[in-house]
C-alpha cells in the first residue's frame, strides 16, 4: 500500500484496503459552512437521531455571506445557530473562511478524515490531513454517523523539485499543474506531493496547491513529508516537474484550466482586483500584495478589494501595519470571509468588468456577471495589475527582491 492507503486502512480499521474498494472510514471532523449547512438540516433531523456522534468533532462556519448582505441570509445564519446550540457543537460566525480556520484552530494528526461540505476541502491536504468534500446529505449523515463511505481512490504522485524563480509563487505552480493535467483530469483521483520543493516548502504554500486540486478533478491531495519514493509505497503513475521551469501565470476566462503566462496577457485593462479567499488569503499573500502597494497607489480605474482569510491573519496583518499600507494605497480591506470568491457580496463583477483575482474560480458568473472576465493570479501579480491598471510582469511596478521565501 501508499501512503495515502494506509490512513485510509488505519481510518477503516482494515488490514490493507486497494483502490476502488468500497470503504467505510471513521471521521475526525465534520465541517459545513453558511451555504451548505442549511441544507443539510432537514435530512439530519429525517435521520432521527437526537445528538451529534462528537459534539468536539462537528463544526459549522459562516463564511460565505458574512455579514449578512440580505435578509435570508441572515435567517440562514440564526437557523444554524439555533441548530448548533440543540446539538452542542460549535459554530464560528465571521471568524474567517471555514479552510482557514480549521488550518488555525484544529490540530489534526496526520492522516486524520476531515468531512467538509465545501468543494475545496481538500485544502487540508497540505498538512498531512486526508479532507473529502461532500454534499450536504453526506455531511449530515457523517454528523450523525461519524463514518464516511468512500471508494478507494487511485493515487498518483506529484514529485516538485527546484527553486521558484523570483516572482513566481504557489499559485503559479498550480495553475501550471492545472493546465497540465486539466480541468478533470485527475476526476476521482488522490494526489500525493513529494519532492524537495515540497519538503521545504510553507504551509502557506501548500494549502494554495492543495485548496485547487479540486479544480483538476481530484478526490482528495495530501502532502507527503516521506522523502523516498520506496516508503511513499507503489503508485498509479509517478510525475515529476522542476519548478525553476514555472514562470507567472494566470488563468484566463472561463476556466481555471484556461492556464497562460502573464507575457502572453500584458496590457490587457483591468477595471477590479481581488486579493483573499482560501486560496491566497493568508499573511504571506498580503505581505507579498503589500509589497506592491508600500510605494505605490492602486490605478484611477481600478476598484481594488482586498479579503484576508481569518480573523487571525487580520491582526496580524495590523500589528505588521500592512492594513494600514493597503488603505493608504487606495484598497479596500473588508471582513474576513469569502467575499465575491463566491459571487455573494463585498466586489460582485459587472458585465464589462476585467478582474484579477486570487481565488480559485473564474466560471462565467462566478464573481458576478456573467459575462465580466476573471483572471487568476497570484497575490503578487494581482497586486502589480492594481496599479499598474493592467496585466503586467511580476517586477514591473516593484522591485522582486525578498519576494516569496522560497522562491
Amino acid at each position: 500500500m501508499n501512503e495515502i492507503e494506509r490512513y485510509l486502512a488505519a481510518a477503516a480499521g482494515v488490514e490493507t484496503v486497494a483502490a476502488g474498494q468500497d470503504l467505510t472510514v471513521k471521521v475526525d471532523l465534520v465541517m459545513a459552512h453558511d451555504v451548505t449547512a442549511p441544507l443539510a438540516l432537514a435530512p439530519y433531523r429525517e435521520i432521527g437521531v437526537d445528538k451529534v456522534f462528537d459534539p468536539a468533532k462537528v463544526l459549522f462556519v459562516i463564511d460565505h455571506v458574512y455579514p449578512a448582505p440580505s435578509v435570508q441570509a441572515r435567517h440562514s445564519h440564526r437557523e444554524m445557530r439555533a441548530f448548533a446550540r440543540e446539538f452542542g457543537f460549535p459554530i464560528l460566525e465571521g471568524e474567517g473562511v471555514c479552510h482557514q480556520v480549521i488550518s488555525e484552530r484544529y490540530p489534526l494528526a496526520r492522516g486524520a478524515i476531515v468531512v467538509g461540505a465545501d468543494s475545496h476541502t481538500c485544502t487540508a491536504g497540505a498538512y498531512g490531513a486526508l479532507a473529502f468534500g461532500v454534499g450536504s446529505t453526506e455531511a449530515a449523515a457523517a454528523m450523525a454517523t461519524g463514518t464516511l463511505d468512500i471508494e478507494v481512490p487511485e493515487v498518483q504522485a506529484v514529485f516538485l523539485e527546484g527553486k521558484l524563480s523570483p516572482g513566481v509563487s504557489a499559485k503559479d505552480v498550480i495553475l501550471f499543474l492545472i493546465g497540465q493535467f486539466g480541468g478533470g483530469g485527475l476526476t476521482d483521483q488522490a494526489i500525493l506531493f513529494a519532492g524537495g520543493w515540497v519538503r521545504q516548502s510553507t504551509k502557506d504554500e501548500r494549502m494554495t496547491i492543495s485548496n485547487m486540486t479540486i479544480e483538476m478533478g481530484a478526490m482528495l491531495s495530501y502532502f507527503s513529508e516521506l522523502t523516498d519514493a520506496d516508503a511513499i509505497g507503489p503508485v498509479a503513475r509517478v510525475h515529476h516537474f522542476d519548478v525553476g521551469q514555472i514562470p507567472a501565470l494566470m488563468a484566463a476566462p472561463s476556466f481555471p484550466a484556461n492556464v497562460k503566462p502573464i507575457s502572453e496577457l500584458a496590457g490587457k485593462p483591468v477595471s477590479q482586483v481581488v486579493i483573499g479567499s482560501c486560496t491566497n488569503g493568508r499573511i504571506s499573500d498580503m505581505r507579498d500584495a503589500a509589497a506592491v502597494f508600500k510605494n505605490a497607489s492602486v490605478d484611477a480605474d481600478v476598484n481594488c478589494v482586498i479579503i484576508p482569510a481569518s480573523r487571525q491573519v487580520v491582526a496580524q496583518m495590523e500589528e505588521e501595519g500592512l492594513t494600514r499600507i493597503f488603505r493608504q494605497a487606495g484598497a479596500t480591506v473588508t471582513s474576513p470571509g469569502c467575499g465575491s470568491c463566491y459571487g455573494g457580496h463585498m466586489g460582485l463583477a459587472t458585465a464589462d468588468d476585467v478582474v484579477v483575482s486570487t481565488t480559485n474560480r473564474n466560471f462565467a458568473g462566478r464573481m458576478g456577471a456573467k459575462t465580466a472576465q476573471i483572471y487568476l493570479a497570484s497575490a503578487r501579480s494581482a497586486a502589480e495589475a492594481a496599479v499598474a491598471g493592467k496585466i503586467v510582469a511580476p517586477g514591473t511596478v516593484a522591485p522582486l527582491e525578498g519576494v516569496s521565501a522560497h522562491a
